[in-house]
């Protein structure tokens, strides 16, 4: 059952880390190569404050936290482009809260410009995730090898939806600064 109405995003803060334990488990990590130490956590969650281009997420519902997603840039095919990713925690899983969160991200994503397409990339054994992209309405692309993390090799397919870029963008190509 989607409850997409009831599914809002949060801009990631200082006091998140521990959604970031939560979603550090081997059953939420299994198609990312495994849970990260607990140095590797306080990076990431130094990244996700000090993201310049992009914007990292708590996924909320109903007054909860359920999960984390966001949008950052980065480099594919030569190109730089947006690239998204989410965990939802286990007792939430299976109710289309990923599928509105991926559809909000890709709102935001919208909103800042910069690139015409997010990526998404699932391992490709990850049916969950694949189920996402789809119904969140990115189209898939393929299926490419990627080291991630560092020193671990999966196969993942190449979802993205098209951004549009706004009508509203200045003569110098860049959106104005959003309130």
């Amino acid at each position: 059952m989607e409850r997409s109405s009831s599914v809002r995003l949060v801009r990631w803060s200082e006091g998140d880390f521990e959604l970031l334990v939560a979603c550090n488990s081997a059953e939420m990590t299994a198609h990312l190569g495994g849970p990260e130490t607990h140095e590797q956590l306080v990076s990431r969650h130094r990244r996700y404050l000090g993201l310049e281009r992009g914007q990292m997420f708590r996924i909320v519902l109903d007054g909860s936290t359920v999960g984390v997603i966001g949008y950052w840039e980065t480099s594919w095919q030569g190109e730089s482009t947006w690239e998204t990713g989410w965990s939802v925690l286990p007792g939430f899983q299976g109710r289309g809260i990923a599928a509105s969160a991926a559809r909000l991200v890709v709102e935001e994503a919208r909103a800042a410009g910069r690139h015409p397409r997010l990526h998404a990339f699932p391992s490709a054994d990850h049916a969950a995730s694949n189920g996402v992209c789809r119904k969140a309405g990115f189209t898939q692309g393929g299926e490419h090898d990627f080291e991630y993390p560092k020193g671990h090799w999966m196969r993942c397919n190449d979802w993205s939806v098209d951004l549009p870029l706004s009508a509203a963008r200045t003569p110098s190509g860049e959106h104005p600064p959003s309130s």
